[in-house]
């Protein structure tokens, strides 16, 4: 017998389950590429480009003026590890285009080598070379190598046309090598017939691809951060240390710190609060900031690197760090700072050492109640206490000291990256 609609019940049920299913089916669809949104770009190494200084400033700049038809091979570790990786080159300071003819990357052997078979070359809009414009990055395409935490990777940069030096990281703690030719596919680069520096060249940034859980710590400070007083190739500068505790917890850590940098006014780089937005908030996957800046603010003032400077007030000085922190807040981004460390008696018996005083140290220690009593961040990270002598506050504890006065050795550093809450760093802003 027949239902009255004329349909017989097997056709009024899939009548009425059709769209159900016609429905599920478009759901499944739709959520297909979820598993490929599992994983996001994610910031693991960075050196914050600067501007290539003219040769009568007080240091030199320790690259050539001019690169032609030259490879640049350059060592840097990387924090958190992913199963692809892609490189960022910078033309920030430039004026004009910037050619690169090939780009390679693998795994450190040491030294100039490459691990063998672990040679990758790199692709940008899937071709070999590529043209920066002025003031632009360069983003890679996406090379397939796994790459373990706290990696070494090995890039280099064949720039084949005549290039002027515009664009750089003054200290990069590291050795490259600047070598004659296309190089960039070679095993290892002859020492003997290459220039070495410890300055890098273009590369700014080195991102993998990861889980979305994973989140970056951006340390943005001044010398102390970039690594003055570290050894020489042995990733000993403070947030390497630091990098070393998180990495098991997913959480990478870059370092956006420039030698003479300041908070509010320019120097050896852009000031902190032109640059903030570039080297830590535009960064893929940063979630807290370590603010640890104003030495260079209170200190310059005076000396060869700032002969007629006028000395900032606490006032200016905590503008500066409150706006750094509405700028990090606006995009969720959580924000601790570090208080200034003692530096009496710094930088003996070079052209800097009127680089102290006691009215400076003063300001430093009226800066540094502030910092801590502000209410003003989400944590602060008192490197004054770490580092300090307690039975000399105003200097560095000998064992810390790299023996400038100013910067911290590799105990130093150890030491300060110790002194880090993890659990405030691993958990979410």
């Amino acid at each position: 017998m027949r239902p009255s609609s004329g349909l017989s019940t097997f056709d009024a049920f899939a009548m009425m389950t059709l769209p159900r299913l016609l429905s599920l089916f478009l759901a499944a669809c739709i959520s297909l590429p979820a598993a490929a949104a599992d994983t996001a770009w994610l910031a693991s190494w960075s050196a914050s480009p600067q501007a290539v200084w003219t040769p009568d400033f007080v240091l030199p700049s320790n690259v050539p003026a001019r690169l032609h038809d030259q490879t640049v091979r350059q060592v840097a570790r990387l924090s958190v590890g992913g199963t692809r990786l892609r490189i960022v080159l910078s033309n920030a300071h430039g004026g004009t285009p910037l050619h690169i003819g090939a780009a390679t990357v693998g795994l450190s052997a040491g030294g100039s080598a490459i691990v063998s078979g672990s040679l990758r070359a790199m692709t940008f809009g899937g071709h070999s070379g590529a043209t920066i414009a002025p003031g632009a990055p360069l983003v890679s395409d996406p090379v397939a190598l796994t790459v373990p935490d706290l990696t070494r990777l090995t890039v280099s940069i064949h720039l084949p046309q005549d290039t002027a030096s515009t664009t750089f990281h003054w200290d990069g703690r590291e050795t490259a090598w600047i070598a004659q030719g296309d190089q960039s596919g070679t095993s290892k680069i002859d020492p003997t017939r290459s220039l070495t520096t410890t300055a890098r060249l273009l590369l700014s940034s080195i991102e993998v691809e990861t889980t979305t859980a994973a989140q970056a710590v951006a340390v943005i400070g001044d010398s102390i951060t970039d690594g003055a007083g570290a050894s020489l190739g042995r990733d000993t500068r403070w947030p390497d240390a630091l990098a070393e505790r998180l990495a098991p917890h997913g959480v990478a850590v870059i370092n956006a710190g420039i030698s003479g940098a300041r908070l509010l006014a320019d120097g050896m780089g852009s000031n902190a609060l032109a640059r903030f937005e570039r080297d830590v908030l535009g960064q893929p996957g940063v979630r807290t900031v370590i603010v640890a800046l104003g030495i260079n603010d209170i200190s310059w003032p005076g000396t060869a690197f700032d002969a007629h400077g006028q000395r900032p007030t606490l006032e200016e000085l905590a503008a500066g760090y409150r706006q750094l922190t509405a700028q990090a807040r606006s995009r969720g981004v959580r924000v601790i700072v570090a208080t200034l460390t003692p530096f009496e008696g710094a930088l003996p018996g070079t052209p800097l050492a009127d680089y102290h005083d006691a009215g400076k140290d003063d300001l430093r220690q009226r800066l540094n109640a502030w910092i801590r009593s502000s209410g003003s961040f989400d944590a602060v990270l008192d490197a004054d206490a770490v580092l300090r002598d307690p039975a000399h506050p105003l200097r560095l504890l000998p064992a810390y000291d790299s023996g400038d006065h100013l910067h911290p050795g590799d105990a130093g550093n150890r030491a300060l990256a110790e002194a880090a809450n993890l659990r405030i760093l691993m958990e979410k802003p």
